[in-house]
């Protein structure tokens, strides 16, 4: 298996990225195809490792930053990192792709190079989002399409049932579509016509209704449905109240002695509460709906946070997740 990343893409590139990757091929027994600027590259790999098996380099000059316009960046920038990862996959030199660059490029590659699967109007990101109990759940969509239809929810819920039980090992995950209220009449045109759609399905799932965002860290539901501006709202909402919560936290057990004292005794137990909100530790979202694995990383991830993103990509592959979602939509 090859999987191929984006070394340039992300905040700490490309030395996360390239040192992630070291940690992956040996952890994971997999090859990778690095594409970025190769004398970079080189730099890192001679620095982390004296070991050069499975590990590709495509040289590629440019960089597809957050500011370029996505659609015209993966026309025009044929040169990046990311474009340069994205053929690998397409002409199947990889069969998995993963970037912490720009989300929009990467959902724009995604489709216009490696292709939409038939029957998904949309594809959508699914971020894996961890609970109070230790688990996760996946939000789906997380901020691909601001704009979605009724159908294109329904879609998500069933990419999301599939990658859930396939990649996760959930035998029959709960889909619960996220709403203002728990009660069926609730919502507004969107969500009552999604609501119809799940409830109905034709298709084996585990609808369980509506989902107040409050609930969503309880493990009340495996996978929450919503369009991409909900879901990403939702999405850097929490991530956003986990950090200032934290650094709160930190800068009241240092305001005085006494409560530096009750710090030392409450640092395992705020370490491993820190632990449950660790995006690092399943290090990306798929985008589901295209025709090859491709995982979004979190563009701040760390080289643990690319290992694990890597895993993803590894996973998605072995278990196929994206040729059943086609036979899935073929079935319909």
């Amino acid at each position: 298996m090859r999987i191929a990343v984006d070394a340039m893409g992300g905040d700490n590139a490309p030395q996360a990225v390239v040192t992630g990757s070291i940690k992956a091929r040996d952890e994971y027994n997999i090859s990778l195809v690095l594409a970025g600027k190769e004398n970079e590259i080189k730099k890192i790999l001679e620095k982390n490792t004296s070991n050069f098996n499975n590990i590709d380099i495509i040289d590629a000059g440019d960089i597809i930053t957050n500011d370029d316009k996505p659609v015209l960046a993966i026309r025009r920038k044929k040169d990046s990192s990311m474009v340069k990862a994205l053929y690998a996959v397409k002409e199947g030199r990889a069969h998995g792709l993963v970037s912490a660059g720009s989300t929009g490029a990467l959902l724009s590659g995604g489709t216009l190079v490696i292709g939409r699967i038939n029957g998904i109007e949309r594809p959508a990101i699914g971020s894996l989002i961890p609970n109070m109990s230790g688990g996760f759940c996946l939000l789906i969509d997380s901020g691909a399409n601001v704009d979605s239809k009724p159908e294109f929810l329904y879609d998500f819920a069933i990419m999301g049932d599939i990658y859930l039980k396939r990649a996760m090992k959930i035998t029959s995950p709960k889909i619960a579509l996220a709403n203002i209220g728990t009660e069926k009449s609730k919502g507004d045109k969107l969500t009552l016509e999604t609501y119809k759609l799940l409830e109905n399905s034709s298709l084996p799932i585990n609808f369980i209704g509506n989902l107040e965002a409050r609930d969503l860290l309880k493990g009340m539901a495996d996978i929450v449905v919503c369009d991409g501006f909900t879901g990403n709202m939702i999405l850097k909402t929490m991530e956003g109240t986990v950090l200032e919560l934290m650094r709160g936290l930190k800068e009241e057990i240092m305001s005085g002695m006494r409560s530096k004292l009750g710090g030392i005794l409450l640092k395992p137990a705020l370490k491993n509460f820190k632990s449950k909100f660790d995006y690092s530790e399943h290090g990306g979202a798929p985008l589901l709906g295209v025709k090859a694995p491709l995982i979004k990383a979190h563009g701040s991830s760390d080289a643990k946070a690319i290992k694990n993103a890597i895993r993803q990509a590894k996973i998605c592959v072995e278990t196929r997740v994206n040729e059943l979602i086609e036979e899935s939509m073929a079935r319909r």
